[in-house]
């Protein structure tokens, strides 16, 4: 087991208090990260790995969800005593269906569907299918989850979907409508239409399956739930665009199952400590990407 809580919220810091701590550390940003990881992970008596990217800090740079993450989430896994579960803090914009069912399908056979989701910030497309494989999400009132509707070489799938089915509408009524339809048909090639299809179906049967085995599993009707859910988190008709935040309210409205973090001042002063530690990090040195876990193991991509 991890331990025995031993924590106070004066243990912890705002941002200007981090960043003083960091430059007080002999190690400076990894000794205070470690910290309060550690805290938080005694505070829980859970095991806790932190996956951060720096898509607010380095934009320029891919931060995003890929099949490296398999290495360093196996690296911060080793050791640990997998039967106290894991509390996974995740800051991240998203990135590969691929990847992100990998990785999610690893976690839970490592910690037997034993996991808690945490968002001190933003977690967004395929951060937010990982959090739907939690079996609770931890928000606060600043957190904010995103639609979960693949996007394909930069471009909406559901978009592509919804104009050419206007488009074979609109023609099959007005045959004259193909001139107008003409230079988009041209762009969409058969092959990328289903590709689109494909992925949609992708990130919707996954994210529903993750739900109802996991989140909704001691409910009778899990199935419903999770394709509720499911619906709301991938409608382009309720959130218009794919960088659309869901904050706490209408992630519950949606019906997934949402701890505030305000119902625990502690734990709530530790994660967003934790939030400042690892932002700072992103901000101030070259790491675009860090997964960390409560010992002090980690990987950290750099900028080349």
């Amino acid at each position: 087991m991890i331990g025995t809580p031993i924590l106070r919220v004066a243990d912890m810091g705002t941002w200007s208090e981090v960043i003083h701590q960091i430059r007080e550390a002999p190690n400076q940003f990894d000794s205070v990260r470690t910290q309060y990881l550690e805290q938080l992970a005694r505070y829980r008596n859970r095991n806790v790995i932190a996956y951060y990217s720096s898509f607010l800090h380095k934009n320029e740079y891919d931060s995003s969800i890929n099949d490296l993450d398999m290495q360093s989430f196996m690296a911060t896994i080793h050791g640990l005593d997998r039967n106290s579960g894991l509390d996974l803090v995740m800051h991240t914009p998203g990135g590969g269906i691929a990847a992100t069912e990998s990785i999610v399908n690893y976690l839970r056979k490592m910690f037997l569907d034993d996991i808690e989701v945490f968002v001190p910030q933003i977690a967004m497309s395929a951060g937010t299918m990982i959090a739907c494989s939690g079996k609770v999400i931890h928000m606060g009132k600043h957190s904010s989850l995103g639609p979960i509707d693949p996007q394909i070489n930069g471009v909406a799938a559901k978009g592509v979907i919804e104009e050419f089915e206007r488009a074979k509408r609109e023609i099959a009524e007005d045959q004259g409508a193909y001139l107008v339809w003409k230079v988009l048909l041209e762009k969409y090639p058969p092959s990328f239409i289903d590709a689109c299809q494909k992925a949609i179906d992708w990130s919707e049967i996954t994210t529903a399956r993750w739900l109802s085995e996991v989140m909704f599993r001691e409910m009778d009707d899990a199935d419903s739930r999770a394709s509720i859910a499911v619906d709301y988190l991938s409608s382009r008709n309720t959130h218009f665009a794919h960088e659309r935040h869901i904050g706490i309210d209408e992630a519950r409205t949606a019906g997934l199952q949402i701890e505030p973090l305000e119902d625990d001042q502690e734990l709530q002063e530790l994660i967003i400590t934790i939030h400042h530690a690892f932002s700072h990090t992103l901000q101030q040195t070259n790491a675009i990407k860090i997964v960390e876990n409560h010992n002090g193991t980690r990987l950290v991509n750099n900028v080349r």
